[in-house]
């Protein structure tokens, strides 16, 4: 499922986009049926000189926060591959390096993947679905390696 995200939609905060997959989600479609299958697209004009990626540009950042504010779980149902690492740079920080690529600041990212992995797995659990391999291959797209214990401390809460 492609979601394309206006400029407009991001100047007002709108998150009618991702509507589709709440209401997929609202429909008895399960987590782990929806897990990677969506993208976002973002449609953000930019003047020819403007060298910025998205995840510079406060007002799409800003859209990010308030997407994961309101919908933390959203990450899941994400195309890991090509959308996760986008994702992430929206909300923690980073560099961009001509040949390493993008360079999350590392306290930031084990922070953030912390955080993910708690609210995820809590949300799954709230959905009676278990889904622990697909969270730990979430991570592990970050180069996070989450131990199976983790999640068995989390079932004994």
């Amino acid at each position: 499922m492609k979601i394309t995200i206006t400029a407009e939609q991001i100047y007002k905060l709108d998150l009618s986009p991702v509507q589709p997959v709440i209401e997929a989600l609202n429909q008895k479609s399960t987590a782990t049926d929806l897990a990677q299958s969506v993208q976002l697209e973002i449609d953000f004009p930019r003047a020819e000189t403007d060298p910025r990626e998205l995840s510079e540009i406060p007002e799409v950042r800003l859209w990010f926060v308030r997407l994961d504010a309101v919908y933390p779980w959203f990450p899941f149902v994400l195309d890991w591959g090509t959308q996760w690492a986008r994702y992430v740079a929206m909300l923690v920080p980073h560099q961009f390096h001509r040949v390493e690529g993008i360079q999350y600041n590392p306290e930031a990212l084990e922070i953030f993947v912390m955080y993910k992995v708690f609210g995820i797995t809590h949300w799954l659990n709230q959905r009676g679905e278990r889904a622990t391999a697909k969270v730990k291959d979430m991570m592990q797209v970050l180069g996070y390696e989450v131990d199976e214990g983790l999640f068995n401390l989390l079932g004994e809460l």
